[in-house]
């Protein structure tokens, strides 16, 4: 049996700090995880869960969305993986007599790792209007009173359907054509706050959102550069195919304003280098560069290939592909040209020569893949950008050919399929016209809410019900205080969810938490056991079926949630077979095959161990879906954030026990943090600046052009390898400081990675257990 979950909560006031470490995975790696697993699964079942993690026949990792190879290991998991898997598959379990015991002013007061550590939800829960306690309900009723409530909105734009990137594919099609039949197309998701800002690029540039790579491309490919992404958290397994890459000839730069473990050296826990030899050096270049830098640094590499190519005309270009496949070049050159390196050099705090060596190892290189995540996607000037990294590949043809092409790495197990089945609150005609035709009915054609507008929806008293498929939006959005008071107003707040978060205790008038089956869990329904899909990041859709016994007898899946709710909300005559979906999952997915392109003989497909490829034009054979028929250079302005004397400019960050707001430990091994996560990393130099010594405790405020200001208190100041100018520090705990309103151009996604900040007394405060940890 596993260990109780703690009784207490962690202080998480005092921090032990070490110097940061240089290589990843390894001996540690295998010893954290078997203590992490057997503390929430006990031995056996965690040996039986994990040998079915990522496997043909087994369940896909809820944790992030890197793909499966070709040729499965026996133990195809990494350590963050078999955590994520620990916390859902764990034996504790939450029923009505710990919320009897715990009033929700208690629940209000704890950290998110600590709601975390309770266990498993069993039983669906209603704290009424002026309830102190959330009390047991039926499944039925609860249903019954969502539907009621979504019935007496005046405008189905009343209501949000927020929705997390580990739905999955079936759940997330009913989800959306619910939403529409109700008639609305408010449906917020995770990508809102994440790769949004590489969807509204991409689908300009080349006409499709999503990256134009396989994982076996990395194996082909001369340079990889990694860009604002630190997979030795964010996406372990990654690591592995760098080192494949890398002993078939790859070379990789690294360009991050923070030195990352797993960047460094990886030690294979799968191989004896691994284990008791000095694993595998990845990186071989690194360029800490600013935060926000990397618009200029692109620009800066592409000025070089036009001089290249000027100096020795037809050796440097690939003029064929450009006029054969590009649209927009003679514009682009022209302004490349004009590129000032002051400019370049300010933006980036890199050294000229520095820059000239990337440029020599890209000369120096046929095939290339960019790849990169939130340290990209989370600036004001994120689009623009991303448009420059694709000008960087179009250049050269380094799209649509083996061993090249973008490569956005996402964080949600199936955020990208959740998009794929429509949960976007901008879909396109043709896709509306599909649903529409399918289903017999007219969608909603106007716009919906992304998260943004969203919160300020539900602040505005315009969102009076919000209902959340999985996640926890209150701890992953921005401007925490303006976000929380917005959930307050709310008429009704759902949750369906695998276990207890921040979410479930920031509330409306009424709130329903409804507890859901999780990857892990054997799933059984009229039809028999059922299977899901999920899409990973890079285009591959596979099964996923689990086998574990649920924590409770009568646990729905979101599935059968999703189905239940919309028989009660739109009746009987509803065009939709909702019973035969709830049923059987196999008739959803012969829906989906009607509706979205590429998902033909989808029940069929599935059957082939690993899945199938969804159809990329880019990619399969260089067409490109755009407004003008042909991929697109563009022209972007070089900015950079501005940061007045005496401020830094923050990021927020993961620590290594974390996944996105779930937070698995208190620990961040690899950048030497223990027992904290209210800790700010800074450059020793800065932090002299500012008069803070290592030790030093200090509060955090951000500035922004509303004025208003932003306090996370009483942060624990390290001293720490970051770029000059430059400060860290986990999330959710420094989304406070993030503006509502501080978003990326074009995409709308909130500013977490370039927040100006300065330095205030310790005011003491949020220093045990803060609420949001």
């Amino acid at each position: 049996m596993a260990r109780q979950a703690p009784a207490t909560d962690p202080a998480q006031d005092a921090p032990e700090v070490t110097a940061p470490k240089h290589a990843a995975a390894g001996i540690p790696a295998l010893l954290h995880t078997t203590q992490i697993a057997a503390a929430q699964m006990g031995a056996a079942r965690s040996v039986r869960t994990l040998l079915k993690l990522n496997q043909p026949d087994g369940f896909d990792c809820p944790g992030c969305a890197w793909p499966e190879p070709e040729h499965t290991h026996t133990a195809e998991f990494c350590e963050n993986g078999a955590k994520a898997v620990a916390e859902e598959a764990t034996l504790r379990r939450i029923g009505p007599e710990f919320f009897a015991e715990h009033p929700i002013a208690d629940l209000a007061e704890r950290s998110g790792y600590w709601l975390g550590q309770q266990g498993r939800l069993t039983t669906p829960m209603l704290l009424d209007e002026g309830a102190t306690h959330y009390t047991p309900i039926s499944w039925n009723a609860a249903l019954e009173l969502v539907a009621e409530e979504l019935k007496g909105l005046d405008d189905p734009n009343g209501a949000a359907f927020y929705t997390s990137g580990r739905t999955s594919n079936e759940a997330a099609f009913s989800f959306q054509l619910f939403a529409r039949q109700f008639g609305t197309n408010n449906l917020p998701d995770c990508s809102n706050m994440c790769h949004e800002s590489s969807g509204s690029a991409l689908s300009e540039t080349i006409g499709i959102g999503k990256g134009s790579v396989h994982l076996k491309d990395l194996y082909q490919a001369d340079l990889i550069i990694v860009a604002g992404q630190n997979p030795g958290t964010n996406h372990p397994r990654m690591l592995s195919a760098l080192e494949r890459a890398k002993r078939a000839g790859a070379r990789v730069v690294s360009v991050n304003p923070l030195p990352e473990a797993g960047l460094e050296r990886f030690k294979n826990p799968q191989n004896a280098r691994g284990l008791v030899g000095n694993g595998t050096k990845l990186t071989d270049l690194f360029l800490q560069i600013r935060l926000g830098g990397d618009l200029a640094l692109f620009r800066a590499l592409n000025l070089l290939l036009l001089e290249a190519e000027e100096k020795e005309p037809g050796t440097v270009l690939d003029r064929a592909f450009i006029e054969e496949h590009c649209h927009g070049f003679e514009a682009f050159a022209e302004d490349a040209r004009s590129t000032d390196w002051d400019a370049v050099l300010a933006a980036t705090g890199l050294p000229e020569q520095q820059i000239r060596e990337l440029a020599g190892m890209v000369l120096e290189s046929e095939k290339i893949i960019v790849c990169w995540a939130m340290g990209l996607t989370q600036h004001k000037h994120s689009v623009p950008t991303i448009r420059e990294v694709v000008n960087f590949l179009l250049l050269r043809g380094n799209v649509g050919r083996p061993g090249a092409g973008v490569c956005p790495v996402r964080g949600h197990s199936n955020v990208q399929g959740d998009r794929t089945m429509g949960i976007f609150e901008r879909p396109s005609a043709a896709f509306l016209d599909a649903l529409g035709a399918e289903f017999r009915f007219e969608p909603p054609r106007e716009h919906g809410l992304d998260v943004v507008d969203t919160i300020r929806g539900m602040r505005d008293g315009k969102v009076k019900v919000f209902f959340a498929m999985g996640g926890n939006f209150v701890a992953a959005s921005p401007d925490t205080e303006v976000t929380e008071e917005a959930m307050r107003r709310c008429r009704l707040t759902v949750h369906v969810s695998t276990k207890l978060n921040r979410s479930h205790v920031v509330t409306g008038a009424r709130a329903l938490i409804l507890p859901t089956l999780g990857r892990t869990d054997l799933d059984v329904r009229a039809g028999g056991p059922q299977q899901v899909t999920v899409e990973d990041s890079m285009g591959m859709v596979h099964a996923s079926r689990g086998a574990l016994k649920p924590p409770a007898a009568d646990l729905l899946s979101e599935t059968a949630i999703i189905c239940g709710l919309a028989r009660r909300t739109l009746g009987a005559a509803n065009t939709v077979p909702w019973e035969d979906f709830s049923a059987d999952y196999g008739n959803i997915r012969d829906r989906i095959a009607r509706v979205v392109p590429g998902f033909q003989d989808f029940n069929e497909k599935i059957r082939k161990p690993g899945g199938f490829a969804l159809p990329h034009g880019p990619r399969d054979r260089r067409a490109f879906p755009t407004a003008t028929g042909k991929a697109n250079f563009t022209v972007n302005d070089l900015v950079a954030p501005e940061v007045p004397a005496g401020r830094l400019l923050l990021q927020t960050l993961r620590s290594h026990d974390q996944y996105n707001t779930t937070v698995y430990g208190l620990d961040d091994r690899y950048r030497g943090i223990k027992d904290g996560r209210r800790v700010v990393l800074l450059n020793p130099q800065d932090a002299a600046e500012h008069g803070l010594a290592e030790g030093d405790y200090t509060d955090l405020v951000s500035e922004w052009a509303d004025g208003v200001e932003r306090r996370a208190p009483h942060f624990r100041v390290v001293h720490y390898p970051t770029t000059p100018g430059c400060a860290a520090a986990y999330y959710p705990e420094t989304n406070v400081l993030v503006p509502l309103d501080s978003t990326a151009d074009t995409s709308n996604t909130p500013t977490s990675k370039s927040v100006v900040v300065r330095f205030e007394p310790d005011s003491g405060a949020g220093a045990a257990g803060s609420a949001t940890a």
